[in-house]
Order: structure tokens, then C-alpha cells, then sequence
């Protein structure tokens, strides 16, 4: 594998000092770390992959390694890792993301030839032995991953480097262009920027990206698989829910149940066997979300309790991981929190994969340019509050023709996305061949 060329820039004095200060606070961050993922029941030998400790074999084959932040960034290369496995059978897959939620559902989902491992912390020593035990041929970070050393010594093992699905958000462009020497070191050592849309692609070339190295592609989430549905699960909510009229407000944050709960008392009136199943971004908070519905003054039954809905229940509470698909496919309404405050927006591609009618608040810039698409297709709306959210339930609810559009919109638009599939799969197989 070719090395960095000597007309590319070189590290700067920021870097460097960049180097040391992880060399001093890595192993504070480690001890917070350390205990997390401790309180999770994880055992010390998983606990020291995050000093770049391995607790699994390398396999003998090529390996191709992908970095993603946290659940959804890790979700949405399965597929991606799915279909290189069926073009090179004998290609061999390794996955770190930094949350051990993200570790217990990309563990039941894996596909064929795939390990999952927590990050090195961004500490040069941690990354070396990183990187001496796993020796990656390819190494693809997802999104917005842009840890400094592990990039620099990633490249400088002579492991070629990609750029997936790679996005920046305004703050962080403005912060790159004050530092462009910095981010142009950082960014030469990539092979290949394969980005989300347009503007990332502009922005990257702005704060020194090699233009000829960048590929303007779509959102890799769009590609993912739709949510799994568990039949069993769908089939008792049904019957215990009845032919009820149901809606989903999905991946709520703090701040936001509360215009949720007004919005479902508000539709209540007008609807009142309607059940709301909803489903918080944390299901953590699951005390606190149920002891509001309860102060609210709605019958709540709580999934995490093991308790099933009934003819009284207004609020089903679906506080526990991995069972959004089954949700979208009880009920094609759905608002997808994230978004009444500013937090930047969920994954819309999710409900829109089960044929599901999206609402959502404007606060989704981590999904600008979808949403934009979305809803100038008919597929989602915007709404901005409480009454606004009330009266577009209400008007999906009162009006079947406006709800079947507004579903097939949905299908439509990721049906148009299918395709981009094998044109990521070739890229990065290019890479690796290169």
C-alpha cells in the first residue's frame, strides 16, 4: 500500500499539541469510561478494548474494519456489510462503536464473518496496539468519526482510509476553517470521501479536502434494512389494542413528551379510544416519561413492565430497545422526536422503509437535505408544537386518502435510494484492491 505523498501537508503545531494533551487526559476519560461500561455488566476484558486491548482473534483473511459513533451510524452498515460479504465471500468484517447499546443490538444482528470490538480511545498508544492486533486492510469511519490520531496512525500503518456517509455540521465546518492546515493534514490521509449529499461535499473541499477524492453519494441509513418487526409482539399488541385508531411518537427527548402528551389529550376529544404508543429516545427515562403520563391523567400500560395494553390504556409506553420496526408496523402515523428542540432529528428513513407517514419538528439539521426531499414528496411534514402536531394526527386520522399518499410517498422515496447500494459496496471494494 502506497504511503502518504510528500507534497501532502504535514502535521501541524496543533496537532502535536493535540498528541500530547491525549496522552495526559486519555487515561482520565479511560476511568469514566471504564466504569459505564462496567455498570453495564461488561466484563474487564471488554472494558480494555477501549485501551486498544483485544479480546477477540484476528481472522486470517482480509478484514475490513468500520468505526461508527453509537446505534444508528452502527445499524446502518449492516446491509453495506451484508452485501460486500455476498460480492467477496472470503472477506472478513470487524465493527467498533463506543456505546454498549450499540454493542448489544449490532451483536444480535451481525452478519456472516463480522465481530464487534469497542474503540481505542483517541490515544496514540491505544490505537498502535489497536491496530498492531487487528492489522485492518481497509478502514472505514461512518460519518462524522474524526478522531485525529487513530486517523494519522491508521494511514501511517499503511491502512487505506475512507470517509463513509460523511457529514459536518455547520459549527463544525466554521471550527475546521479556522484551523484549515490542521483539517487539511487530517483529511489527506483519506483515500475516499464518499459523503451524504452535496454540501457536505462542498464543505469538505472548503476546509481542505482533496477535491479529486470525493464522491457525493446519499444517506448509507437509507440503505439499512427496516427495523426488524417481531410477529409475535405485533400480533398481541394488536389484540390487545383492537381496531382502536393508534399513532407513534417515536425517539422523544426531554422536553419533548410534554407538547406529546398535550397533543394526544387534545386529539382525545375528537378521538377518544385513540392510543398513543410512545416510545422515548432513552429508555431510562421510563420512570420519569410514565409518572408525567400518569400526572397528565392518562391510563398508561409500560412495555418495559412486561404490561399489554387494554381497552382503557391511552398511553402505551414503549420504553425498552430494538422494537421501533414492530411499532411502525402497528400504525403508519408517526411523529419522530429529536425535533421540537434543537437536537438535530432522528433517522427518518426508518419509518418510511414500514410505508409510515412522518411528521417532525424543524429542529433536524443532522437530516437537512432529507427531510427537505421528504417533504416536498408528500412524505413527512413539518409541524411546530403541540397544536400543530394535534391538528396533523387529526388530519391523517379524519382523512384515509391524505394518510394512503402520504405512505406511498414513503415507500416511493426509498424505493429511489435502493440502488446506491452496490455503488458504495464498489467503492470501497475499490480501495481495498487498490
Amino acid at each position: 500500500m502506497s504511503s502518504t505523498p510528500s507534497s501532502a501537508p504535514k502535521a501541524t503545531p496543533l496537532f502535536a499539541a493535540y498528541g500530547l494533551a491525549t496522552r495526559v487526559l486519555a487515561p482520565i476519560a479511560f476511568r469514566k469510561v471504564a466504569a459505564k461500561l462496567r455498570a453495564y455488566g461488561l466484563p474487564d476484558a471488554r472494558v480494555g478494548e477501549r485501551k486498544g486491548r483485544a479480546s477477540l482473534p484476528r481472522p486470517k483473511a482480509r478484514l475490513i474494519w468500520f468505526h461508527a459513533a453509537s446505534v444508528g451510524e452502527s445499524l446502518s452498515i449492516l446491509t453495506l456489510i451484508n452485501r460486500l460479504g455476498e460480492l467477496d465471500p472470503t472477506l472478513e468484517f470487524l465493527i467498533t462503536s463506543g456505546t454498549p447499546t450499540s454493542a448489544e443490538l449490532i451483536e444480535k444482528r451481525m452478519p456472516p464473518r463480522c465481530r464487534h470490538q469497542f474503540p481505542p480511545l483517541d490515544h496514540p498508544a491505544y490505537v498502535r496496539r489497536f491496530l498492531a492486533h487487528w492489522k485492518p486492510d481497509l478502514a472505514v469511519l461512518v460519518e462524522s468519526e474524526l478522531w485525529p490520531n487513530l486517523i494519522v496512525q491508521t494511514r501511517a500503518a499503511g491502512c487505506p482510509l475512507v470517509l463513509l456517509n460523511a457529514r459536518l455540521s455547520a459549527k463544525s465546518v466554521a471550527s475546521w476553517q479556522k484551523r484549515r492546515d490542521t483539517a487539511a493534514f487530517l483529511l489527506s490521509q483519506f483515500s475516499q470521501f464518499i459523503t451524504q449529499n452535496q454540501k457536505t461535499a462542498d464543505n469538505l473541499r472548503a476546509i481542505g479536502a482533496p477535491a479529486d477524492r470525493i464522491r457525493p453519494g446519499s444517506n448509507l441509513k437509507a440503505l439499512a434494512a427496516p427495523p426488524q418487526v417481531d410477529a409475535d409482539l405485533l400480533t398481541q399488541a394488536q389484540s390487545d389494542i383492537g381496531t382502536r385508531p393508534i399513532w407513534i411518537a417515536s425517539s422523544t427527548h426531554e422536553g419533548e413528551e410534554e407538547p406529546v402528551i398535550t397533543a394526544h389529550q387534545r386529539l382525545l376529544k375528537n378521538h377518544p379510544t385513540l392510543c398513543l404508543v410512545l416510545i422515548p429516545r432513552h429508555p431510562e427515562r421510563g420512570d420519569t416519561v410514565e409518572q408525567m403520563l400518569r400526572d397528565a391523567g392518562l391510563s398508561t400500560a409500560r412495555r418495559s413492565h412486561g404490561e399489554n395494553a387494554t381497552e382503557q390504556t391511552q398511553v402505551y409506553l414503549a420504553d425498552t430497545l430494538g422494537e421501533t420496526g414492530t411499532w411502525y408496523a402497528l400504525s403508519p402515523l408517526v411523529f419522530l422526536g429529536g425535533s421540537l428542540l434543537e437536537i438535530g432529528g432522528h433517522n427518518p428513513f426508518e419509518p418510511a422503509h414500514h410505508g409510515c407517514a412522518v411528521a417532525t419538528g424543524p429542529g433536524t439539521f443532522n437530516f437537512a437535505e432529507t427531510y427537505d426531499d421528504m417533504i416536498a414528496d408528500g412524505a413527512a411534514c413539518e409541524i411546530q408544537d403541540a397544536d400543530t402536531l394535534a391538528a396533523q394526527i387529526d388530519n391523517w386520522l379524519n382523512d384515509a386518502v391524505a394518510l394512503s399518499k402520504a405512505c406511498t410517498a414513503a415507500r416511493t422515496f426509498i424505493s429511489h435510494q435502493s440502488d446506491l447500494l452496490d455503488q458504495t459496496a464498489d467503492l470501497l471494494l475499490s480501495q481495498l484492491n487498490s
